[in-house]
């Protein structure tokens, strides 16, 4: 997936790849639908508008008109959309790759041509399905006035009021937006085509959603690869990314041509700056999606620059600094009392702040996700259970920053979904399901912090027979190193639920980092 471009978060984060396994004869329009399910199909002479094309594929589309939540006819329907990428070779599909876009509430099908390039290995025998993620894309797109910028660069209470508008603003229909929905959807979709099995394909919130597709559907899963993964049970104070933050920056100045950086003094002027921050943010004005925010950086925001955004395309160029290679000379700097360099990373990492709603990733993360306190209880009795949460952490838990620093840093954990309703959404992703026992190779960067390699490991043991790999000098997701290394080892997987060769992940190169002086 060297061609396929990441996107956010972890959480947040990330392009997409899986869907469709075995067998994928072409749309007929009397093929049965699964129940509850209306069918839009792509037909002679009536390709929808939006259909995208590949080069040398055929590709087919349509829509399915689902049930908003199962049971609850008078919350209404939607229609969720996918592309069908055909391979080229004569006769039946061996299989049909379903990838997942990442996010929550990442699209898929308006990148079809980009996910076609990623994974060209596969199509020549393997058809390729994309799916938009309801209320996505061409998906019945969900708004609730909540920008991406917006969201992201405001202050912990704007995240947590943005929170509580998006569920004024969807009130019941809150419900019918969780990864449970979402796994259905592809499942009615797998169905009206035709394919017994699907090979899933997740990157980073999609290493969450396949597992979940998984536990409702494991007849239908033929083999599974999670890139950038975490578990289903995994900690909801997010002390794995807090952690990796620091063997992130160890890494590269260790890797480093000798001089450039010293490891251990980064985490040090790491500690220095989040203390610093912790006692006086930083104030400086940002411009995000085209608006102005007078931002206050504090701890929390500095967590989220090194762990999310810095995760983010490391070793996608690495002959280039990239935020993560920026950082070492910036984090020193400030703590000697020279703010300028980390100013300019943070405008920087602002000015990629665009004004998608996100009606989507909120829904889903404070839907699914396990929390710190119990749903069931109120207001006051959370921000208690909260407290006593991050009270109870052991001392150095969070490396170098705070507990109550740290966890004002993921946009889809912490206390961000506190005010979330009780009433009117839906229950927590269970986070011990039985999942089939089918191949699964699960992929981690060993510079990303976003997915922290320790979270990959807990996602590889929730399957009998996995086989997880560290690909050095990658992040976020690991696919996107430009030498097709690790799109070849999934390739190979899912053609033969072996990774065969991986020594080429010795020879992924270290990436460039900003010499740090004085």
């Amino acid at each position: 997936m060297s061609a396929i471009r990441t996107v956010r978060r972890a959480g947040l984060a990330v392009g997409a790849m899986a869907l469709l396994a075995s067998c994928t004869p072409a749309v007929k329009a009397d093929a049965p639908a699964a129940e509850g399910t209306a069918i839009t199909a792509t037909r002679q002479g009536k390709r929808p508008a939006w259909c995208p094309e590949v080069k040398g594929h055929a590709v087919d589309c349509g829509s399915v008109k689902r049930p908003l939540v199962t049971g609850k006819p008078r919350l209404g329907t939607v229609k969720v959309s996918y592309a069908v990428v055909r391979h080229t070779a004569p006769g039946a599909a061996k299989g049909t790759v379903a990838v997942n876009p990442g996010g929550p509430g990442e699209t898929a099908v308006d990148r079809t041509p980009v996910f076609a390039a990623g994974l060209a290995g596969m199509l020549r025998d393997h058809d390729l399905l994309l799916v938009d993620p309801r209320g996505t894309g061409r998906s019945q797109r969900l708004p609730c006035g909540v920008t991406d910028a917006e969201y992201r660069f405001g202050t912990r209470q704007q995240q947590r009021d943005a929170v509580a508008r998006c569920a004024r603003t969807l009130g019941p229909r809150a419900e019918g937006y969780t990864s449970a929905a979402t796994a259905d959807d592809i499942d009615a979709i797998r169905a009206r085509l035709g394919v017994a099995k699907l090979s899933l394909y997740g990157l980073s919130y999609g290493t969450y959603l396949m597992p979940v597709y998984a536990a409702r559907h494991p007849e239908r899963v033929r083999s599974m690869v999670l890139s950038g993964a975490y578990p289903l049970g995994f900690d909801p104070l997010v002390r794995p990314s807090a952690q990796a933050v620091s063997l992130a920056l160890r890494h590269i100045c260790d890797r480093a041509p000798k001089g450039t950086c010293d490891g251990e003094r980064a985490v040090k002027d790491l500690a220095t700056v989040a203390r610093k921050l912790r006692d006086e943010p930083l104030r400086l004005p940002v411009i995000a999606g085209g608006t102005t925010y007078p931002l206050r950086f504090t701890e929390g925001q500095l967590g989220n620059l090194l762990f999310e955004s810095a995760s983010r395309e490391a070793g996608a160029d690495p002959a280039e600094p990239s935020l993560l290679g920026r950082l070492p000379h910036a984090l020193h700097r400030f703590a000697g009392g020279d703010a300028a360099p980390l100013r300019r990373l943070v405008r920087a990492e602002a000015a990629s702040a665009g004004t998608e709603d996100q009606a989507p990733y909120i829904a889903v993360v404070c839907n699914d996700y396990r929390k710190s306190w119990s749903v069931d209880a109120s207001p006051a009795e959370r921000r208690e259970q909260y407290r006593r949460a991050l009270g109870s952490a052991a001392p150095g838990a969070f490396g170098a920053f705070s507990a109550k620093g740290f966890n004002e840093a993921p946009t889809d954990g912490g206390d961000v979904c506190l005010s979330w309703p009780r009433e009117g959404t839906a229950r927590p992703q269970p986070t011990r399901p039985e999942l089939p026992d089918v191949p699964v190779l699960v992929l981690s960067g060993d510079l990303d912090a976003n997915t922290a390699a320790a979270n990959s490991r807990l996602a590889a043991r929730q399957f009998r027979h996995s086989t997880f790999l560290s690909a050095p000098n990658t992040g976020h997701v690991a696919e996107l190193e430009p030498s097709s290394c690790v799109t070849g080892i999934s390739t190979r997987f899912l053609r033969t639920g072996s990774p065969g060769d991986t020594s080429c992940l010795r020879a992924l190169p270290p990436i460039a980092v900003t010499p740090v002086r004085g």
